[in-house]
């Protein structure tokens, strides 16, 4: 154990537990779970419902400090609602992307009433009391608008509060402290000193100037709600970076952490020294447990994405109401204005027939590939002794492909499975019951997206007719490859000689030297913007017929919204988009009757959908006791 977690352990251990009124907790009780450890997971959840509890108690029942005492750290927290929230998140933006990440951006935009403080897992409902009983203590005299006064200097850029309105938000922090400090045994330090909200915060001085002139623009008198949100936090990780796992990781030995697409990780920078390059020793903040983690299937997170929403009061001229709910109905999470756009634009077309005489873009992911279902390993599984390839599984391909390097290069460059091969002469076979004419195909590098191509074109009947265009420059974003370098690609002249369907004659838009390793999120955008466009304009366009893109499952959204003229989407959201499209997810892009104007439109063939079909091994199934 860690000094400063032992230092946590010896201020906790040894104080009495109190017996919860919670009507969450009896449920919890009765399915089996300890008194202590059903409290600590509603507090976790924020005490909303048994079904969130359940699922935590669940995903961390491998956790080593589930029957710890530790509390959590709580905050009281003023937060603008409404069109002046939605200006501060626009300037949130624009200011990370021109000048970079600032202290600021990790946590939304706020007023500090009160600081973090403990308070024990069974007296956490009386906060809620005491927030409710405060609020409406205040709710007649709180202010029916807040002025904000732009302040700045070489290291800070916030709002500052007047002088008249900030007494009233000291009396609202000093009361809460009070009562807390009274009735949950909690010592709370209200926030005394000049009431302000942080716009910047320990930014390079040159940016200055760009940061001023975004703040200018927003206009501090838009009309605003006002909510006193309750936040809480979990005080071993204070002082750890956060991170965000952008893919799936299946552990591959036991001191491996698992991760999905999305779970936040806390990393210690000092425990690292035990790690391997390219490795980070990491806590999941959804299971709890401990174990290392490859640094490039992640991207750091805020500190704020970590915290729990507790409850709020929502000091309204109007209702003066108090309310459990986690957000205003009417507003909208970050990034939904894309996604009406996005909806504005797709239309419901049932077959390609009503878009005769137009142009499409069928952009496609690879089929299954081997090493989604048999792991990193896979080519291991399938030598012998003397270094040659058998079929260990149905479910492997009958054959590799020959190339002049070791087989080792399928490692990194792995190519369908059966059931992948099947999957891509299933769909092109649906193409052609619906009568799409593919006039272009263009293809990844990669070898499982040059064999979809294939067998795509051999389900149309169209192999030796149209030929795979290989274009190094859709292949995927260079972040997420294990090995930080990219592939060794079979040749042109060695997929010939594979008995494909290749265009010798064609030289790709982005040689495959220009491909950089761990390029960043906005390199690949524009990467894949400039090439969906450069093969737009290498396909004539009086000629009808579909262009057929095979990519990656990170190539679907940057191609068809480049296409489209719609905005990329942010690297936060892009992680997990991805991980919901499956092997040969499509989208279409019909050409409008004005050139070069294109629009989303359903795919012309439905997304193949199938089950896990786990290894069976009958010995051990149903002979062994």
């Amino acid at each position: 154990m860690a000094v400063a977690e032992a230092q946590l352990y010896a201020k906790v251990s040894n104080k009495p537990r109190g017996r919860s009124t919670s009507a969450l907790l009896e449920p919890l009780l009765a399915k089996g779970f300890p008194a202590h450890v059903a409290q600590k997971a509603l507090v976790a959840t924020g005490q909303k419902t048994i079904e969130d509890a359940v699922k935590w108690l669940h995903s961390h029942c491998n956790d080593p400090s589930l029957d710890d005492p530790i509390p959590q750290e709580y905050a009281l927290y003023l937060c603008p609602r409404g069109r002046l929230h939605s200006c501060l998140q626009d300037f949130w933006r624009e200011s990370k992307r021109q000048c970079g990440k600032n202290r600021a951006h990790e946590v939304f935009p706020h007023v500090t009433l009160c600081d973090f403080f403990t308070c024990e897992d069974q007296k956490v409902e009386l906060l809620y009391d005491i927030l409710k009983q405060v609020g409406d203590s205040f709710s007649q005299s709180f202010p029916e608008s807040i002025s904000l006064t732009l302040h700045a200097s070489p290291s800070y850029l916030g709002f500052f509060i007047d002088d008249s309105q900030a007494n009233v938000l000291k009396d609202i922090a000093v009361a809460f402290s009070s009562e807390a400090s009274a009735l949950a045994d909690c010592h709370v330090k209200p926030s005394l000193k000049q009431f302000h909200l942080t716009l910047a915060h320990r930014f390079y001085p040159h940016h200055q100037k760009t940061l001023e002139r975004l703040a200018k623009c927003i206009n501090p008198e838009e009309p605003c709600q006002w909510v006193a949100a309750l936040y809480s936090r979990d005080m071993r990780f204070v002082h750890y970076q956060r991170l965000r796992a952008l893919f799936q990781y299946k552990p591959q030995n036991i001191d491996e952490l698992m991760i999905n697409a999305g779970d936040l990780i806390y990393v210690d920078p000092r425990q690292q020294s035990d790690a391997s390059e390219g490795w980070v020793i990491g806590t999941s903040h959804r299971t709890g447990c401990r174990g290392f983690l490859p640094e490039n299937y992640t991207e750091k997170a805020h500190e704020s994405d970590t915290w729990v929403k507790h409850r709020e009061y929502i000091f309204d001229t109007a209702s003066r109401s108090f309310t459990k709910t986690q957000k205003e109905p009417n507003v909208k999470p970050n990034g939904e204005a894309h996604n009406l756009s996005m909806s504005r634009s797709v239309t419901n077309v049932p077959s390609l027939q009503s878009a005769a005489l137009r142009r499409g873009v069928l952009v496609m992911r690879h089929g299954e590939r081997v090493d989604q279902v048999f792991g990193k390993s896979w080519l291991q599984q399938c030598l012998t002794a003397d270094g040659k390839y058998y079929r260990a599984d149905l479910n492997f391909p009958s054959s590799l492909p020959r190339q002049k390097d070791s087989m080792k290069q399928f490692e990194c460059d792995p190519p369908l499975s059966h059931c992948g091969i099947f999957q891509s002469r299933l769909i092109g076979e649906a193409l052609l019951d619906q009568e799409v004419t593919v006039s272009y195909v263009y293809s990844s590098p990669a070898l499982c997206c040059v064999q979809t191509a294939q067998h795509v074109l051999q389900g149309l009947k169209l192999n030796q007719k149209v030929r795979i265009r290989v274009e190094p420059g859709l292949f995927e974003w260079t972040k997420w490859e294990a090995s930080r370098a990219i592939p060794k690609f079979m040749t042109v002249a060695e997929l010939v000689g594979a008995s494909y369907d290749i265009d010798t004659s064609y030289r790709g838009n982005f040689p495959l030297s220009s491909l950089v390793p761990s390029e960043s999120y906005e390199d690949y955008v524009s990467r894949s913007s400039v090439v969906i466009k450069q093969i737009i304009s290498a396909c004539p366009s009086k000629g009808r017929g579909v262009i057929l893109v095979v990519g990656h499952g990170s190539s679907l959204a940057p191609l068809t919204r480049a296409l489209t003229g719609l905005p990329s989407r942010h690297s936060r959201d892009f992680a997990q988009m991805v991980q919901k499209i499956p092997s040969l997810g499509m989208c279409f892009c019909e050409e409008q009757k004005e050139e070069n104007k294109w629009q989303m439109v359903n795919p012309p063939v439905k997304t193949l959908t199938h089950g896990a079909n786990a290894a069976f091994n009958w010995r051990s199934t149903i002979m062994e006791d």
